[in-house]
């Protein structure tokens, strides 16, 4: 939120999406807004503007697929904004990925590389097996390093 408060302020375009949660304390109940998504917010710059955003004090960088900025579509800000317009709870959760899931990984040392996503075990540790390399390997990574291409049908 302060993020967001400092872009605002510097006249950048921003949107962080936020959600009331009812939340317990003690023997007291608050509603209080909360981020959608965890240390994310969404700007709407030119390359003009990429100094004066990662100037603000909480920015450690853009998000990027390989070596290219992501650009998330208008359509899907649109999206998320009606999303938290409505009245239900809403949980983003961070790349549930399943067993036969074709994956690729997109950040890191291995980024680009492409296989069968085999096994989960556990938030930062998955079994791919590399369609080139006709092995499988035993990945320690977070899941936010993988992107779902499709399904593969046994």
């Amino acid at each position: 939120k302060v993020v967001y408060d400092e872009l605002t302020r510097k006249g950048i375009e921003v949107f962080l999406p936020l959600q009331k949660i009812l939340r317990q304390y003690g023997r007291k109940k608050r509603w209080v807004e909360l981020p959608l998504f965890n240390c994310y917010v969404f700007v709407k710059i030119t390359k003009a503007n990429y100094v004066p955003v990662l100037s603000v004090e909480g920015v450690t960088k853009f998000i990027r697929f390989s070596q290219n900025l992501i650009s998330i579509p208008e359509s899907e800000i649109h999206m998320i904004k009606r999303v938290i317009g409505s009245e239900l709870l809403i949980e983003a959760e961070e790349g549930i990925f399943n067993s036969g899931d074709e994956v690729e990984i997109i950040a890191g040392n291995l980024a680009g590389m492409k296989g069968e996503l085999i096994e989960v075990q556990g938030k930062n540790k998955v079994l791919i097996e590399l369609s080139h390399l006709g092995c499988t390997l035993k990945i320690e990574l977070p899941s936010s390093y993988l992107r779902r291409l499709g399904m593969v049908h046994r």
